[in-house]
């Protein structure tokens, strides 16, 4: 294959900044080199920043696909096609898609039914055939207060790349709506629910966690074992929480509620993830700890795009600001991400990685994709 260089770009590499070039050769990063010289067949990056890829843990942006409005099943193959094709252009070259397992098939309105396994077959099958352009793993959502959880995770394989199981309690009136107020602005808004008709929906919830909370927790811990998944918690908001988290053997924490968790945390050796847009609104929807508090206490060290792709990469250029550091702020959506998900082959710019990268320019102060590379290919 021939070589692809890169000049005259701000190489975004682990630790600092430096213009240089860059060297690509069957997939992988093969030479960096500093310097503003542009050889002769080099791409000329015009001092443009060129990044790893962005690597995302979880994102919601699959489900809006395949449910643009609610009660609307649009058709699967064509709603993972488009959000792999939203990830490339917005820089993303690895994600996690987050899939929820655990149903609740007697419940009232409002309640979710059982889709992951047959979506994630359909998202295998069309990354077998090269349909997709970016690398997709797995992410199970497993949320205790269901009925089915337990069922649903043994429909996985080892083969399926789950990459990552989370464990997720939304029961009311804890973790992330420890404001119940805050759950029914939501869930009524969002299903149409009567006052009357949301009080038995909070009931309901409360009684499966009491039902089948800790066999389900315990399943789950199980069941990312079995897939070789990196386990994860969601919503700690108290140090029992965290204690909890770390007996399990979690080593990543999604979107901790409050100071109190995100320091132990810190404290246990779990890594803190939270939100892009939570960074960029300047706070919580929810109500809960803002993200830029975490990170001027150096709380931080992960940023998922959640439910706005385009906030990932804004998010770590918000963060290299912030720090006044802008390697730091990348490795944000880079290497870290990538080290807490136990891929050694990406998320850094140097000799051997994979060649999945990022041409950025800004544009009065908004970071703008030009390029992406996956393998050494250009995908958008």
């Amino acid at each position: 294959m021939t070589d692809t260089v890169f000049a005259n770009a701000q190489l975004v590499l682990p630790d600092e900044v430096v213009t240089g070039s860059l060297q690509l050769r069957d997939g992988q990063i093969v030479a960096i080199e500093p310097g503003g010289n542009v050889p002769a067949n080099a791409v000329d990056c015009g001092g443009d920043m060129m990044m790893p890829g962005l690597i995302e843990l979880h994102t919601d942006n699959l489900e809006r696909h395949i449910q643009p409005r609610p009660k609307v099943d649009w058709p699967h193959a064509s709603a993972i096609i488009a959000h792999d094709a939203e990830l490339a252009g917005v820089g993303i070259t690895t994600v996690f898609d987050a899939m929820r397992v655990g149903s609740v098939p007697s419940g009232k309105k409002g309640d979710y039914k059982a889709y992951a396994r047959g979506l994630a077959s359909e998202l295998l099958e069309l990354r077998a055939k090269n349909a997709l352009r970016i690398s997709h793993f797995l992410h199970l959502r497993a949320e205790v207060c269901s009925e089915t959880l337990v069922a649903e995770l043994s429909e996985f394989t080892e083969e399926d790349r789950v990459g990552i199981v989370s464990l997720m309690d939304h029961t009311p009136g804890q973790r992330q709506f420890r404001d119940v107020s805050k759950l029914a602005q939501y869930v009524m808004g969002k299903h149409n629910l009567t006052p009357a008709e949301f009080d038995d929906h909070v009931a309901h919830l409360k009684d499966l966690r009491d039902r089948f909370g800790a066999d389900h927790e315990a399943a789950a811990v199980a069941e990312a074992k079995r897939f070789g998944a990196v386990l994860a918690s969601h919503d700690d908001t108290t140090a029992d929480h965290v204690k909890t988290s770390a007996a399990y053997g979690i080593g990543l924490a999604e979107f901790p509620t409050t100071v109190e968790a995100a320091q132990a945390c810190h404290d246990h050796g779990i890594k803190v993830m939270m939100g892009a847009p939570n960074l960029i609104r300047g706070g919580s929807h929810s109500g809960n700890v803002a993200a830029h508090e975490l990170a001027e206490m150096d709380l931080l060290d992960i940023v998922s795009s959640d439910y706005v792709p385009a906030a990932l990469l804004m998010s770590a250029v918000l963060l290299g600001d912030l720090w006044g550091d802008m390697a730091r702020g990348i490795a944000t959506v880079t290497r870290a991400p990538a080290d807490a998900a136990g891929l050694s082959d990406r998320g850094r710019l140097e000799i051997g990685a994979r060649a999945d990268l990022i041409r950025v320019s800004r544009i009065e102060g908004t970071p703008t994709v030009r390029e992406t590379w996956v393998q050494g290919h250009r995908v958008a």
